[in-house]
This record gives C-alpha cells, structure tokens and sequence, in this order.
C-alpha cells in the first residue's frame, strides 16, 4: 500500500508539489474525530472523495479528542484511528492536528473544498470563512443515516449494562 499518512509539514509540501506538477488539482478537506470508523464515516468520505481529485482526511489527536468529547474518549486511539483511514480506498492523505479546530492545518493545506457532514450548516462548519478567503468551496453532505460513533459507544454500553457482557 503506497503512504497515505502524513504530518502537517510534509502533507503541505507534497500537495505545493502536486499542485504544480497538475496545475487544475482539486483538494478536498474533511475532518473529524473518526472514533469508531462506522458505515456512515464510510459512505460520507466516498461521498467527499466525488468532489474532487484528492481527499485529504485530518482527524483529531488524541489530547484534542479528549477535550473536544469528554475523558473516557478516545476509544481508538490516533495511530489507529490514522491507519483505517489510511486503508480505506476513497482517501488520498490522511493527516492530523493538536489544536482544538483544524483551522491552523486548513490554512497550511489551502484546498479548494472544505466539506462537512450534513449535520452541520454552512455557516456552521469550522475554518468556513478562512477557506472561504482563498476561493475553497465549502460544503456539507447529507448523512445516508443517522449513526454516529457517539450512538454507536452509547448502544454497546447499553447492551453491557443490560447483559453484563457484549
């Protein structure tokens, strides 16, 4: 499998590169905590995948999970999480960042779409109005379903809690 994971620095400079070398090459951004990799994850990246040539995927690291969703997350931790999506074919890149918002990375990668899931809004999505700066697309899907690693966690403690075992 060729490399697909990357940090900051070194994704930026590869994307200048490919940038150059295909002059009309259009990025896509998504980003998101990937905790617990669900069908929904799946289908919304194929579905951002169809908006470009490349999809680039940043997710959360573990010390920015943990404040973003609480202290018993994350599950998966980062190595993890960065290798599934690594290994799914519709991503390109997969990068991840430390701050609380993925706007300092956005503003690295400059790509020209920067899209969400559809439970978020337009004027809801972090980093829309620097993308928005430089010409990027801002966009969000709508979710095939409503599933999230939230509900997904949520479900199994249930089941534990009911059954004292999965």
């Amino acid at each position: 499998m060729r490399k697909k994971i990357y940090p900051r620095d070194e994704l930026t400079e590869l994307l200048e590169a490919r940038r150059c070398d295909v002059p009309v090459l259009r990025v896509v951004f998504t980003n998101g905590c990937f905790d617990l990799l669900h069908v929904g994850h799946l289908r919304y990246l194929w579905a951002a995948r169809g908006l470009g040539d490349t999809l680039v995927v940043a997710t959360n690291d573990d010390a920015s999970l943990t404040r973003l969703k609480g202290p018993e997350r994350p599950i998966l931790k980062l190595q993890e999480r960065l290798e599934l999506l690594a290994g799914l074919a519709c991503v390109d890149y997969v990068t991840w960042f430390d701050e609380d918002t993925p706007i300092p990375l956005l503003q690295a990668l400059k790509p020209e779409v920067l899209v969400k899931g559809g439970n978020y809004t337009i004027e809801g999505v972090v980093g829309r109005r620097e993308a928005e700066s430089w010409g990027a697309q801002v966009l969000t899907i709508a979710p095939t379903e409503a599933q999230s690693s939230t509900h997904l966690i949520e479900k199994v403690l249930a089941a534990c809690g009911a059954s004292g075992a999965i």
